[in-house]
Order: C-alpha cells, then sequence, then structure tokens
C-alpha cells in the first residue's frame, strides 16, 4: 500500500511511457538538446510555441478585442488600407497603430499586401461581420472580471455580485419578474446574435423534413425558430421562455413575417407545464446552465409536452468531445462556474439523464463543427 498521499504507480505499459516522456521533458538539458537536435528541434519549438500561447492567451484575447472595439476587422473586409489611412479612421496616433497592427498580423487578424497595404488575415476573415462573435468578444471582459482569482473561484464558487451572475439575471430569479427592460434587451441580444452559428451547425446535421412543430424551450428571442422557418416552410414553430423574454420573441417573429406560423407562451421550464402539441422539443444551450435536478425537471416536462412518437433534441457544447477539449470542458467549465449555475456534461451523461426521464436510443448526432456544438437526439419511450 502506498503512503498516504504519494501517487500510484502507472498501471499500463503507455502510462509509464508517457510518464518517463514528461520526466524527460521536464529536464531543462533535455529540452536544450531536444531544441538543439535537427529530428526533435521542430517538435521542441511547436510544444515551446504552445506553452508560450498558454500563457500568453489573455494578452492575444486583448487584442482581438481592441481590434473590436476600434472595428479595425470591419475597416478591412471594406478593402485594403494603408497603415496612414487605418490610423485616421479608427483615430489613433501612427505609432500606436503600428503597434496594434503588428500584433494583429503576429495573430493573423490581419495580413500585409505585397504593397505594403493592410487586409484580413486568415484568422480575421470569418471574424470580419460576424455580430456573434463581437458580441462574445466585448462579453468577456465581464468573464475576465470573474476570473481575476480563478483559485478564489474554484475554492469558493460564483459570488452572487460577481459580473456573470449579474449580468444573467435568471441565475437568481427563475421567473423573470422584475427584471429591467434594459437588462432583458443585453443578454437576450447576446444570446440570439450567438445563436446563428450554432442554428446552423443544428439544421444542418439535423435536418427537420419529418416534423410538424417544433417547441424550442428556453428559446430566447427565436433565433434558432428564425432558422426553421428559413428553411422549412411547412413547419409551425412554438417558443417557450420567461414572459419577458418571450415578449421579444414574438415582436421579432411578427418583423420577420412569422406571426402566422409562431407562438410564443412565457413561464418557467422548471415550474410551468409546456405546452403541447409539438412533435419535437428542442434545448438549444439550455441543459448545460443548470444543476442535475434542475436538467431532470426540464426532460421530465419536456417528455410530458410530446406525443408517443415525439423526439427532444439537445445541442450545445458538451465535455470530452473529441478535438473540443478546449471548449466543452475549459473553456464552459469555467465560463458556468463563473455564473453559479451549470456544468459542461458528456454526451453519455446526456443519454443517462433522457433515458430517465422517459426516452430511449439516445445517440449523438455529428456535427461539422463539434467545438461549436454537439447535438443528442433521443426518442419517447414506449409505455
Amino acid at each position: 500500500m502506498s503512503a498516504l498521499g504519494a501517487e500510484p504507480a502507472a498501471g499500463s505499459w503507455l502510462d509509464r511511457f508517457h510518464a518517463a516522456c514528461n520526466a524527460a521533458i521536464a529536464n531543462p538539458r533535455f529540452r536544450r538538446f531536444a531544441a538543439s537536435f535537427p529530428l526533435t528541434r521542430p517538435i521542441a519549438r511547436r510544444r515551446a510555441q504552445g506553452v508560450f500561447d498558454l500563457v500568453s492567451g489573455f494578452v492575444y484575447s486583448q487584442v482581438l478585442l481592441a481590434c473590436v472595439r476600434l472595428d479595425v476587422l470591419n475597416l478591412l473586409a471594406e478593402s485594403p488600407k494603408t497603415l496612414d489611412a487605418l490610423s485616421l479612421r479608427i483615430s489613433l496616433p501612427m505609432a500606436a497603430t503600428q503597434r496594434l497592427v503588428d500584433a494583429a498580423a503576429a495573430l493573423k487578424l490581419i495580413a500585409r499586401c505585397s504593397d505594403g497595404r493592410l487586409r484580413l488575415g486568415s484568422v480575421g476573415a470569418p471574424i470580419a461581420g460576424d455580430a456573434g462573435i463581437a458580441a462574445l468578444v466585448e462579453h468577456h471582459a465581464l468573464f475576465y472580471a470573474d476570473l481575476r482569482d480563478p483559485v478564489a473561484l474554484l475554492r469558493d464558487g460564483a459570488r452572487e455580485d460577481g459580473e456573470l451572475a449579474r449580468y444573467w439575471p435568471y441565475c437568481a430569479n427563475r421567473s423573470g419578474e422584475g427584471f429591467a427592460p434594459e437588462r432583458i434587451a443585453t443578454y437576450s441580444r447576446l444570446m440570439s446574435a450567438s445563436q446563428t452559428l450554432i442554428a446552423n451547425e443544428v439544421l444542418d446535421a439535423y435536418p427537420m423534413r419529418r416534423h410538424r412543430r417544433v417547441l424550442d424551450v428556453g428559446g430566447g428571442e427565436g433565433t434558432f425558430l428564425a432558422a426553421i422557418a428559413a428553411r422549412w416552410s411547412h413547419v409551425d414553430c412554438f417558443l417557450f421562455d420567461l414572459p419577458p423574454v418571450a415578449e421579444r420573441a414574438a415582436a421579432r417573429f411578427a418583423s420577420l413575417g412569422l406571426k402566422a406560423r409562431t407562438l410564443t407562451v412565457g413561464g418557467s421550464f422548471l415550474t410551468d407545464r409546456l405546452p403541447l402539441g409539438a412533435d419535437l422539443l428542442t434545448l438549444v444551450r439550455v441543459l448545460h446552465d443548470h444543476d442535475d435536478d434542475s436538467v431532470m425537471t426540464v426532460l421530465r416536462a419536456a417528455r410530458a409536452a410530446l406525443p408517443s412518437d415525439g423526439r427532444v433534441l439537445i445541442a450545445e457544447p458538451m465535455s470530452e468531445t473529441p478535438g473540443a477539449e478546449t471548449v466543452g470542458d475549459a473553456y464552459f467549465g469555467f465560463y458556468l462556474l463563473a455564473m453559479g449555475r451549470g456544468r459542461p456534461r458528456t454526451p453519455a451523461r446526456i443519454g443517462e439523464m433522457l433515458v430517465a426521464a422517459g426516452f430511449s436510443r439516445p445517440r449523438l448526432i455529428p456535427t461539422a463543427m463539434p467545438m461549436q456544438t454537439s447535438v443528442v437526439v433521443a426518442e419517447v419511450a414506449a409505455p
């Protein structure tokens, strides 16, 4: 038996191999050798760059924030510009503009043309013009404030007066009563802006051809249902969310000419019955905001609202997703901790909860970009 507090011996030969490799890499003399030996030099450089990127990530994100706030990427999307012209457009001194340009070029946010003018880089191109990404970049200022002392966050949990807890008011008030209209508008706009890419990913992975009516629970301003309506003209759409949010969704549907195909209902999915009549119920970025007991409440309510041939679809970033671990486990693991509610879950865990709530055959549907969302679908279990 090992001494109290001692690490147990690695079990498999692969564990022992990794332990030996890591012990060697931790040795400064070995790292100097690896950096100088021609066969190992490329690997050593890549790993050193990865370590530095991890250490410097906050600085990189602030360079991106500066580009977003100064509208640099959208300006370069219009046309390439000289440094002088960009300096005038963003109202920064030439020296400061040069410093920002150098940093942004190093991060591939911008690039230089052969004639010296500035254009979008390979990383900046997909960000330019995307309101959802820009909104998230701005939103992260709140997240960074809560992460100022990550050890305290881990030890004590989120503070009630934390930035994210105050930003998402339903964390403390699940009814939506008493929310100031401007607060509702702020977080509803962020959810709506960031939902567009999610909606397209889900609908590319799971066509709605077989369904007649979709109920989107926690549907916000209706971005997901609006995307369904645009693709599938035969599908009617129900939305259920807190009353003040549902009102915003109704106004949006009317502005899009979808009033005849949509119905919005206000309520709390933790205390109120869900509307009947849909053969598909969707939960898009809802479950990971809640603890297990609340998730089971939502799933049981979903089961009660669906007919015998109904299905439920869950879409959100999930834990242990191959190739997207940084999103599901690192980013959302800490974001939800700072928010004070929920946790990312594996598809297997979500499947277990679905079965416990009265569904059957839960299955993971592949998506093109799992870092944005994973999709799990299940059927109503036979009685």
